[in-house]
C-alpha cells in the first residue's frame, strides 16, 4: 500500500521526510517551488540566479526540516528561508563587485540593449519591456518594502503569512505594502 503524498498537509509531508521517506520532500519541492523561484525571482532580478538560489533554499529547509513547525503554514517558513538566502546572494554580489569579479551594471546595461530578434511581434517586446521595466523597479525597493510587495501580491500570502514570514506585526505589513505600491507607481511613471 503507497501513502498519495499529494494529499498530505506540508506538515505530514515534513515528518515523512524527517522520517526518512525522500519523496516526502520531492513533493515539498514541487509543491512549493514556483511560488518560491517566484519571490527569490522578484527579490534578486535575475532570472538564471534566481534557479540557483531557489536550490540554495530547498537544500537550506531540508537541512533544516526538523525546526519547522507543523503547525505554522510552510510556505510563510520556506519565504523567510528565501528571503534569506536572496539576501546573503546579494551581500555576496556586492562583495564580488568591490573587488571587481563581476562585470556589474556595465554587462547588465549592454545585455539590455541588445535587440530582441523575437519575431517582430512588436506587443510582446513591449510587454517584454515594461516586465522587465517593472522587474528592475521592484528590484530597486528597499528590502522590507520588495519582500512585502512579493510576498502580499506575487505569492499570494495573507496578511498574516507575510507577518509570520517577515517576522513583523500584520500592520507593518499592511503599511510597507502601501510604501511599496506607492514607490512603485513612481518609479513607473
Amino acid at each position: 500500500m503507497s501513502l498519495d503524498l499529494d494529499a498530505c498537509t506540508d506538515g505530514e509531508l515534513a515528518a515523512l521526510s524527517l522520517a526518512g521517506r525522500r519523496a516526502a520532500f520531492a513533493a515539498i519541492m514541487r509543491r512549493h517551488r514556483d511560488p518560491v523561484y517566484r519571490l527569490i525571482r522578484g527579490h534578486i532580478g535575475e532570472a538564471e540566479e534566481a534557479l540557483d538560489v531557489t536550490q540554495e533554499t530547498f537544500v537550506a529547509a531540508f537541512r533544516n526540516l526538523a525546526r519547522y513547525d507543523g503547525a505554522r503554514p510552510m510556505r510563510a517558513w520556506l519565504a523567510r528561508i528565501a528571503i534569506n538566502k536572496s539576501r546573503d546572494w546579494q551581500r555576496r554580489r556586492r562583495v564580488r563587485a568591490f573587488f571587481g569579479l563581476t562585470g556589474g551594471d556595465d554587462n547588465r546595461a549592454l545585455a539590455e540593449a541588445m535587440p530582441d530578434d523575437a519575431p517582430g511581434a512588436d506587443t510582446a517586446a513591449a510587454d517584454r519591456q515594461e516586465m522587465a521595466r517593472l522587474n528592475t523597479a521592484i528590484a530597486a525597493l528597499p528590502a522590507t518594502l520588495k519582500e512585502t510587495l512579493l510576498l502580499r501580491t506575487v505569492e499570494g500570502l495573507t496578511q498574516a503569512e507575510a507577518a509570520v514570514a517577515l517576522g513583523v506585526s500584520e500592520k507593518a505589513i499592511e503599511t510597507r505594502l502601501y510604501r511599496a505600491r506607492g514607490k512603485l507607481a513612481e518609479a513607473m511613471r
